[in-house]
C-alpha cells in the first residue's frame, strides 16, 4: 500500500505542478502585455494634479494631499477594479473582450430588442473604439516622455535632450514592429515584475517616513476633498483619471490571458505596488512641498535614479507596445466587422493569434506619436489632452455593459439601474472635469475620435452602397447557373478548375460572368467561393465549410461558403485543400487551380447616396485596401484580376 501511494503521489503532484506553471505562465504574460499602461501611470499622475502650469492648479497643503491620494485610490477601486476587472469582464464574446466584443453582443441581441436603440448604442461602440486610436497616439508619447523626463530630476542640465531622446525611443519601437514581438515578448513580464516590486518598494519607504499618509484610503478624505472644496477636486479629477489609463487594456487583452490570469495579477501585484507608490508619493509631498516637481523619480534613493530611469523607460516602452498591438488588434476588427477597408495584416507568432502587425496603421501611429511629442514637448502638457479619450472610452463600455446586462442576462432593472446609475455618475463626472481642459489639448482626443469615427461609418455608409449597386450588376447567381444548364447563355467547357471569388451566392461574380459572356468559356470545375466574417473570435473547423450544388449535383459549378471569425485571416488555398470531393462534385484540385477577382473602380456619382465630401472621403479610403490576393493566401502566378467600375 504504502509503494502504490508513493508512486501515486508524484504523478498527481507532476499533473498539479505543469497546471500551476502554466497558469503562472499566463499571469506572467499578463502582467508583460495588460498591465504596462497602467502600470506606468504613477510616474505622471500625482506631478499632473499639483502641476502649478495647470490652467486649474490644485493648490499644495496637508488636506488636498489627502483627499487628492484617496481620490486616486479610490477612482482605481471604482473604474478599475469594480467596473472592469468584477462586471466588464463578464461581458465576453467567445473569450474574447473589449469594446468590439461588446458591439458584437449588441448586435446579437438586436432581435429581441429595438433595432434603432442598438444601433445608436452600436455608433456609439464605434466612436469609442475610435477614441482607442487617438489612446493609443498619445499613450507612446507620454509614457516615454515622462520616463526619460527622469533626466532632468536626476541631471537638470539634461533637460533639452528630453524631447530627442524620447524621438529616438520611439522611432526604434515603431521600427521593429515589423519584426513582432513574439521573442521579447518572453522577457515582458519579468521587467514588469520587477517593475511593480521596485515602485512599491519605494513606495514603502515613503510611508515609513510619514505613515499617517495610510488615512488617504479612508473614502471619508475623498469626499470629504469631493464636496468640501469641490471647485478645486473637480479640476484635480482631471488629472486624477491618469490613474485609471490603461483599464480598458485589462478587458481588451481578456481573450489572450483569461480573465482568471488577469485578475490574479491585478489583485496581488499590481494593484498594491501602484497603490503603494501613490501613497508613497503623497508621503514625500507632505515632507516636502517642493518635491511636487517629480515625486515618483524623487522617492527613489540617489542611488538609484539612474537604474530607476532606465527601468522606467523599458517599463513605459512595454506599456507603449501593449497599446500599438491593441490598435492592431482594432484596426483588424473594425476590417472584418466592415468598418474599415481591408488592410494587409501581418501575424508575428506562431503560438498568439493577437500578435499582428498592420503596416499602415503602424506608420500612421509613428507620425502621429512623433508629431505630438515635438508639439506638446512635456508628459504634462500631454496629460491634459489624455484624460479626454480615457474618459471616453470608460463610460463608453460602462453604458454598453448595463445594456448587454440588461438585454443579454435579463439582470433586474432595479439592479441595472443602480450600477448603471453610480457608475455612471462618476464616470461623467470625470468627463465634464476633463471637458474644462478642452482649450488646453483634451480637444485633441476628441478630434481624432471624431476623425476616426466619421472614416468608419462612411466606410461603412459607402460599402453598403457599393454592395447594392454591384449586386445590379452582377445579377442572380442562380439564374445565372440555370441560363448555363439550358443552354441559354453557351460556353465552351475548357479544362481545369476556376475559383472565383465572390461576396454570396445571391449574385453571380463578375469575373466569372465577363468570362462567360465576353470569353465564352468555363471551366470544368468551377469554384464560387465566399468568405463569410462572423461575429465571433474565431469559428470552429467543422463549422468552416458549407458546400451548395446550386441545384444542379453533376454540372460541376458549386457554392463554398468558407467561415471565419474577426480573429482571423481567411487562407482560401488551405480552406479549399479541406473540400470532401464526395461533395464537390469532383476532387478540387488546388494546386492547379486558377482563381479570379473581381475589382471594382470607384468613381463619384451624381445619385444623392452620401454627401459629396464623404463620397470623396470614401473613395480616397478604398486606396489603403489591401491586395485580395495576398490578403487571402492566392498564388500569385495562377490569380486573374478582371476590373469594372461603380459609381457612388
Amino acid at each position: 500500500m504504502a509503494d502504490r501511494d508513493s508512486a501515486a503521489r508524484p504523478a498527481g503532484a507532476g499533473h498539479g505542478l505543469a497546471h500551476d506553471s502554466a497558469r503562472l505562465g499566463l499571469v506572467v504574460g499578463a502582467l508583460g502585455v495588460v498591465f504596462g499602461d497602467i502600470g506606468t501611470s504613477p510616474i505622471y499622475t500625482l506631478q499632473t494634479v499639483f502641476n502649478p502650469d495647470d490652467p486649474h492648479p490644485v493648490p499644495v497643503s496637508t488636506e488636498n494631499v489627502y483627499g487628492v491620494v484617496s481620490l486616486v485610490f479610490w477612482s482605481v477601486v471604482i473604474i478599475v477594479l469594480v467596473t472592469y476587472v468584477l462586471l466588464a469582464m463578464r461581458a465576453d464574446n467567445d473569450g474574447e473582450g473589449g469594446i468590439m466584443a461588446l458591439i458584437t453582443l449588441l448586435r446579437r441581441s438586436a432581435s429581441r430588442r429595438g433595432r434603432r436603440t442598438t444601433l445608436v448604442l452600436s455608433a456609439l461602440g464605434i466612436f469609442g473604439a475610435s477614441l482607442f486610436f487617438g489612446d493609443s497616439m498619445i499613450t507612446p508619447a507620454i509614457s516615454v516622455l515622462s520616463a526619460v523626463e527622469g533626466l532632468k530630476v536626476v541631471e537638470p542640465s539634461l533637460e533639452d535632450a528630453v524631447v530627442p531622446i524620447t524621438a529616438a525611443i520611439i522611432v526604434v519601437l515603431f521600427l521593429v514592429q515589423r519584426r513582432g514581438t513574439a521573442a521579447v515578448g518572453r522577457v515582458f513580464g519579468p521587467v514588469m515584475i520587477v517593475w511593480f516590486t521596485a515602485i512599491g518598494a519605494c513606495g514603502i519607504s515613503g510611508i515609513t517616513d510619514h505613515p499617517q499618509i495610510l488615512r488617504a484610503l479612508s473614502p471619508s478624505y475623498a469626499l470629504g476633498f469631493l464636496f468640501g472644496h469641490f471647485g478645486t477636486a473637480f479640476f484635480a479629477l482631471a488629472a486624477v483619471v491618469l490613474a485609471v489609463t490603461g483599464a480598458e487594456a485589462l478587458y481588451a487583452d481578456m481573450g489572450h490571458f483569461g480573465r482568471r490570469s488577469i485578475t490574479r495579477g491585478w489583485l496581488f501585484l499590481v494593484f498594491p505596488a501602484c497603490v503603494l507608490s501613490y501613497l508613497g508619493q503623497g508621503a514625500l509631498i507632505l515632507a516636502d512641498p517642493a518635491n511636487i516637481s517629480g515625486p515618483f523619480f524623487l522617492l527613489v534613493p540617489g542611488w538609484g535614479r539612474w537604474p530607476m530611469i532606465l527601468l522606467a523607460t523599458a517599463a513605459t516602452v512595454i506599456a507603449s507596445q501593449a497599446v500599438i498591438t491593441g490598435a492592431y488588434s482594432v484596426a483588424s476588427q473594425a476590417a472584418q466587422l466592415g468598418y474599415l477597408p481591408r488592410l494587409r495584416i501581418a501575424y508575428t507568432s506562431e503560438s498568439t493569434m493577437g500578435q499582428i502587425y498592420v503596416p499602415w496603421i503602424n506608420w500612421l501611429l509613428m507620425v502621429s506619436v512623433l508629431t505630438l511629442v515635438f508639439a506638446f514637448r512635456s508628459s504634462a502638457a500631454l496629460a491634459f489632452a489624455f484624460g479626454m479619450a480615457v474618459t471616453g472610452t470608460i463610460t463608453i463600455t460602462t453604458l454598453l455593459f448595463f445594456y448587454v446586462a440588461r438585454a443579454r442576462w435579463g439582470t433586474p432593472k432595479w439592479l441595472v439601474a443602480i450600477g448603471a446609475t453610480v457608475l455612471l455618475f462618476v464616470d461623467l463626472l470625470f468627463v465634464a472635469a476633463n471637458a474644462t481642459k478642452l482649450l488646453h489639448g483634451a480637444w485633441l482626443p476628441l478630434l481624432i475620435g471624431i476623425t476616426a469615427f466619421t472614416v468608419m461609418t462612411t466606410w461603412q455608409r459607402g460599402r453598403e452602397i457599393v454592395t447594392a449597386e454591384r449586386g445590379r450588376h452582377e445579377g442572380s447567381l442562380r439564374e445565372f447557373v440555370d441560363d448555363l444548364h439550358s443552354g441559354r447563355v453557351r460556353a465552351q467547357k475548357v479544362p481545369g478548375t476556376a475559383v472565383f471569388l465572390n461576396r454570396g451566392k445571391q449574385t453571380a461574380p463578375l469575373a466569372m460572368r465577363a468570362n462567360v459572356e465576353h470569353n465564352h468559356v468555363r471551366h470544368d470545375q468551377v469554384v464560387i467561393l465566399s468568405i463569410e466574417t462572423e461575429t465571433v473570435p474565431r469559428v470552429p473547423a467543422e463549422r468552416r465549410i458549407l458546400v451548395d450544388d446550386l441545384g444542379y449535383a453533376e454540372d460541376g459549378i458549386i457554392h463554398v461558403t468558407a467561415r471565419f471569425g474577426y480573429m482571423e485571416t481567411p487562407d482560401v488555398p488551405g480552406t479549399l485543400a479541406l473540400l470532401d470531393p464526395a461533395v464537390t462534385e469532383g476532387r478540387v484540385e488546388v494546386d492547379q487551380a486558377s482563381y479570379f477577382l473581381s475589382t471594382i473602380e470607384l468613381r463619384r456619382g451624381q445619385e444623392p447616396t452620401m454627401a459629396p465630401w464623404r463620397k470623396r472621403l470614401f473613395v480616397a479610403t478604398s486606396y489603403i485596401t489591401a491586395d485580395a490576393a495576398e490578403y487571402f493566401g492566392l498564388p500569385r502566378d495562377r490569380t486573374i484580376i478582371m476590373g469594372s467600375h461603380i459609381e457612388v
